[in-house]
């Protein structure tokens, strides 16, 4: 392979799926740089409100693959169940980490937590430049390599450029992708017309390791099992609705949970800080490009209905590392559309699979037409006592179906 380049690989983007990128690369003879725009050494102790992020038992074996995940179960909450119904009717499904035969279905973990990790492992990549603070100026795709001009310490007006050449740039720059906007890839987006409040609240009953999903008249409720009997909250609303919610008192706020939630985890008697986003469906046109690809967020951001968001990115590092490590030892340009186009038709199933199945639960559950009511009704019941189908829809909420890459099988590269 022609080293003329700075770097074989350039990673802009820090954040959990960039670090995870760089991560899976540590051992092999590639020499990347990861481009953050934020201070990558700022930790604050953990906190009551701190962010949750939900693990399936895919990423979980993918964290495996990467020899992380020792270092990362001690942080987590296991899910053993997975409880799904339908407020005011009589549908439900029930998903059990026993009946699987897996240790749990999926794990929770703080944001702050995981990021810990993954960032003291960075700093153990032997073969990884980190360059933080410093934010991407121009980007430039050409046939030999990628040439990258970035500012360092960009809140600084003094800071100074510099220009970097690779034969791959990764985009994991989040939903509002720098890189994306750049080089004018073009977005399909979908606005759902509703808004997310996130909070950590705390039951009066023990959570025993299950997460729910309550689709209610005003939207999902989904509520994941935390470290200390928390739980997390992601509720659904309409934005005006979810603008009075967030202006009402702790006590108000709590009442008006619990009138859609039920009484499964008794009283709830505390709840966080609540910040609310809106909820759209966003979707890159191009996924690769001639010395790009763009992964995570940058590539798609999804309704946070089934916690799928980070999952489907890490499943996009395990394959996108997979074809660079083959790519490179077989001495081919990783960089090279071939090989970037068979990543993107590698993922092209699994986005399309979980794009699908969370836009399906959104509209089915969002509408009230007695007859449609009565039949997703219908399809819990059956899910839940139908063995084949509870097993499919446990599989899928896994992260675990489909051809699966070696780090997706818990297998090193």
């Amino acid at each position: 392979m022609n080293t003329s380049t700075d770097y074989d690989l350039i990673i802009i983007g820090g954040g959990m799926v960039g670090a995870s990128l760089a991560i899976s690369l540590a051992k092999q003879a590639l020499r990347v740089a990861l481009i953050e725009a934020a201070p990558l050494h700022r930790s604050t102790p953990p906190g009551y409100d701190d962010r949750a992020i939900a693990l399936s038992f895919g990423s979980r074996r993918i964290f495996d693959g990467m020899g992380l995940w020792e270092k990362i179960a001690p942080q987590t909450t296991s899910i053993q169940r997975i409880h799904v119904s339908d407020q005011g009717h009589f549908g439900f499904t029930r998903l059990d980490a026993a009946q699987e035969k897996v240790d749990a279905l999926g794990y929770v973990a703080t944001a702050q937590q995981l990021g810990a990790v993954l960032m003291s492992q960075l700093q153990q990549c032997d073969n990884l430049t980190l360059i933080s603070p410093a934010r991407l100026t121009d980007l430039t795709l050409g046939d030999g390599h990628a040439a990258v001009v970035i500012t360092h310490d960009p809140d600084n007006n003094n800071g100074n450029t510099e220009s970097l050449t690779s034969k791959l740039v990764v985009a994991a720059d989040g939903g509002n992708s720098h890189v994306r906007n750049q080089l004018g890839i073009h977005t399909t987006a979908h606005d759902y017309g509703q808004t997310a409040i996130i909070a950590n609240i705390t039951p009066e009953k023990s959570h025993r390791h299950i997460a729910y999903e309550r689709f209610t008249r005003n939207g999902p409720l989904a509520l994941l099992p935390m470290p200390d009997n928390r739980c997390s909250l992601v509720w659904t609303r309409s934005p005006e609705s979810a603008q009075h919610l967030s202006r009402l008192n702790d006590e108000d706020f709590l009442a008006k949970l619990q009138l859609c939630f039920g009484k499964r985890l008794g009283r709830f008697i505390k709840v966080g800080k609540r910040h609310s986003y809106s909820l759209q469906l966003i979707q890159a046109q191009e996924q690769v490009r001639h010395r790009l690809a763009l992964i995570g967020n940058a590539a798609h951001t999804l309704h946070p209905i089934a916690g799928q968001g980070f999952n489907l990115g890490l499943r996009d590092v395990a394959a996108l590392a997979q074809n660079i490590v083959d790519a490179f030892h077989a001495g081919d340009d990783i960089g090279a559309l071939p090989i970037l186009e068979a990543y993107a038709q590698w993922r092209e199933r699994d986005h399309r699979q979980v794009i699908g199945f969370t836009n399906t639960l959104v509209h089915t559950f969002s509408n009230r037409f007695p007859p449609l009511v009565l039949a997703r009704n219908l399809g819990l019941v059956a899910t839940d006592i139908v063995p084949p189908l509870k097993h499919l829809l446990a599989r899928h909420s896994m992260g675990i179906v489909g051809k699966l890459p070696r780090l997706a099988r818990g297998l090193p590269l």
